[in-house]
């Protein structure tokens, strides 16, 4: 008869410290520095995972297995990856990683939510990351890390501060980045330098990270950038010294894509040497993503030579097995189907139009306040729809969506702002739409009124940074030529502010929707009064690019319109309904605490 001998680190009853010590003194050098390898999907196989002992996969952006690929499909890729790393020695199961910036943007039928810039925004607008981060004050970030609560699960009373918390196989792994400094680099230039004095660093880049850490974030990734001209990959003194020793941070540190290459100038120029600098400083997992066979001789042959120690490589596969322990992937390692009917769910769609409700910043409305333009009637003889970004439902979405940089028309499945309008006026209103009327078009027809919907294109990261931030023509144009011949009402959407302020005359009304997503409907929510205006800039809207960097409380500050500015309307006056009016009364910020868990504890599939 067969026993099979019994091991502690697959015993679920045992203490999470006592599985992990068990595994790791069970384990070869190989095997412990395949779980610091991360690898794209498009090189990973089955084979791959049993033979190099791989601890993780990513999908980058638009990394998928098949277009419009259907659950079942990931969830069979997936599987078979899982399965390779199963039949290994230890069978140590692998963690899979997306790239959910706003919603499963990877997976065609998802629903996504407005991107961070519309729940809170960043630092300074020529960014190319803008809109990946919530808000220029680092008190609305740290409010809005409350997203972790949602991703992970709500935090026990009495879990230990700085151990990661997963709630359970419904839940996900959630990734503080990027640490650190990434939004203050000079000129806003994606991966530059950010000069700061210590004070500077840790009062506005820090906090959010303290609060990221205390709600159990299971990983933190390093940014590209550097601090004071040390590569963030590369600094120690941040990334163990601060991170881990000072914060307590238990999770594991994994690095960007090919971030320890971009240690040197040019990327790649010494692998070895940042290798050796990227996993010295304390990361634990490197995302390769592709030549993983240099990566792992290198950190072989370094850890051969006693140049990475035995104890870092511990101490980083340590971290690495109290994430997958901690989510339950020894006991529960293969996906299934079971959350495959939440993909675009009505409800989950509903929750994101509540959040792009919530988003959208009135910042004209009208010539003096009982003149008021918004809301619009429902009820119009003729009315019309222009703009590029009216009828666009990737250019609504940004970057970050199906595709890396997002993408243009239907990308996949949602409500287009010029659909929302269609749906919600009155059945005898005439709505037509014309993209870039001319001036015969405008003098040839007669409308009640128009809405102009235009703004930046899709973007992401450094294809993102810009120096004019200007609206994407003939943008520029259709606002000239439609407000100069009928009353219009102007929604801009983009990733951050840009300039508009040569063409505030023009317009009876101005709204900035940032990038609201699939959910277009709540625009139109909005401006048609069903729903009162509640959001409030989280980012300083500025007068020229020449005033740039500008945040408040400079000595300098001289907006277009100031953080924190949101215009309401006048529930008093007609063709408001304003639904939600008594909870518009109390709400002061662009989305409340509460919402921002809300919006996130509708769980992605787990995959």
């Amino acid at each position: 008869m067969f026993l099979q001998k019994y091991m502690r680190y697959k015993d679920p009853k045992q203490p999470i410290n006592t599985r992990i010590k068990d595994l790791i003194d069970r384990m070869t050098l190989a095997e412990k520095i395949g779980q610091m390898t991360q690898i794209e999907r498009q090189v990973a196989s089955a084979d791959v995972m049993k033979k190099y002992f791989i601890g993780s996969i990513l999908s980058g952006g638009g990394s998928v297995p098949a277009p419009q690929a259907s659950p079942a499909i990931w969830v069979d890729m997936v599987n078979e990856f899982q399965k390779g790393a199963l039949s290994t020695r230890l069978g140590i199961p692998m963690i899979y990683g997306i790239d959910a910036v706003h919603g499963n943007n990877n997976v065609y039928n998802a629903t996504l939510f407005p991107h961070n810039i519309g729940l809170g925004a960043t630092r300074d607008p020529r960014w190319g990351r803008c809109y990946e981060s919530y808000s220029e004050d680092h008190r609305v970030v740290q409010q809005m890390t409350d997203i972790i609560l949602g991703l992970q699960g709500e935090i026990p009373v009495n879990q230990t501060k700085g151990v990661p918390y997963i709630a359970g196989k419904e839940k996900v792994a959630a990734c503080a980045k990027h640490f650190v400094g990434d939004g203050g680099t000079h000129n806003g230039i994606n991966e530059n330098n950010t000069i700061v004095d210590e004070h500077g660093l840790l009062s506005i880049h820090m906090p959010p990270y303290y609060d990221s850490i205390i709600k159990g974030v299971a990983t933190v990734m390093v940014s590209y950038s550097s601090l004071n001209g040390v590569k963030m990959h590369a600094n120690r003194d941040l990334v163990t010294g601060y991170l881990k020793s000072k914060l307590h941070f238990r999770g594991f540190v994994i690095s960007d894509w090919l971030g320890i290459d971009r240690i040197t100038s040019p990327p790649g120029a010494n692998y070895t040497y940042s290798v050796q600098a990227g996993i010295n400083a304390g990361i634990d997992m490197v995302m390769v993503p592709y030549n993983y066979t240099e990566y792992i001789d290198d950190v072989t042959s370094l850890v051969d030579k006693r140049i990475i120690s035995m104890s870092r490589i511990d101490d980083a596969v340590r971290r690495i097995l109290r994430v997958k322990f901690t989510m339950g992937l020894f006991e529960n390692p293969l996906a299934d189907l079971s959350f495959a009917d939440q993909l675009g769910k009505k409800e989950h769609r509903e929750l994101a139009r509540e959040a792009v409700r919530k988003s959208l910043v009135l910042l004209k409305n009208g010539n003096s306040p009982n003149q008021q333009f918004l809301p619009l009637p429902k009820k119009a003889r003729r009315i019309l729809v222009a703009g590029s970004h009216a009828d666009n439902l990737g250019y609504q979405c940004g970057g970050w969506s199906i595709q890396w940089m997002g993408g243009s028309g239907n990308i996949t499945t949602g409500t287009t702002i010029l659909d929302a309008i269609k749906s919600t006026v009155a059945d005898s209103t005439t709505v037509d739409y014309s993209e870039n009327p001319d001036d015969s078009f405008m003098k040839h027809n007669d409308f009640s009124f128009a809405i102009v919907v235009v703004g930046e294109p899709p973007y992401a990261e450094t294809v993102g940074d810009s120096s004019d931030l200007t609206i994407l023509d003939p943008g520029p144009d259709t606002i000239k030529t439609v407000c100069s011949a009928v009353k219009c009402a102007v929604v801009i959407v983009s990733g951050r502010p840009i300039v508009i302020e040569p063409y505030v005359p023009l317009m009876e009304a101005l709204v900035a929707a940032w990038l609201p997503g699939t959910e277009g409907q709540g625009v139109a929510d909005v401006l048609f009064g069903d729903y009162g205006f509640t959001g409030k800039l989280p980012h300083t809207w500025f007068k020229s690019v020449d005033q740039l960097p500008m945040n408040v409380g400079d000595s300098h500050y001289d907006p277009l319109y100031p953080f924190g500015f949101g215009l309401t309307i006048n529930s008093s006056l007609p063709g408001f309904s304003g639904a939600d009016s008594l909870e518009h009364k109390k709400q002061r910020t662009i989305l409340s605490t509460p919402l921002a868990v809300k919006l996130h504890k509708r769980n992605f599939q787990r995959l």
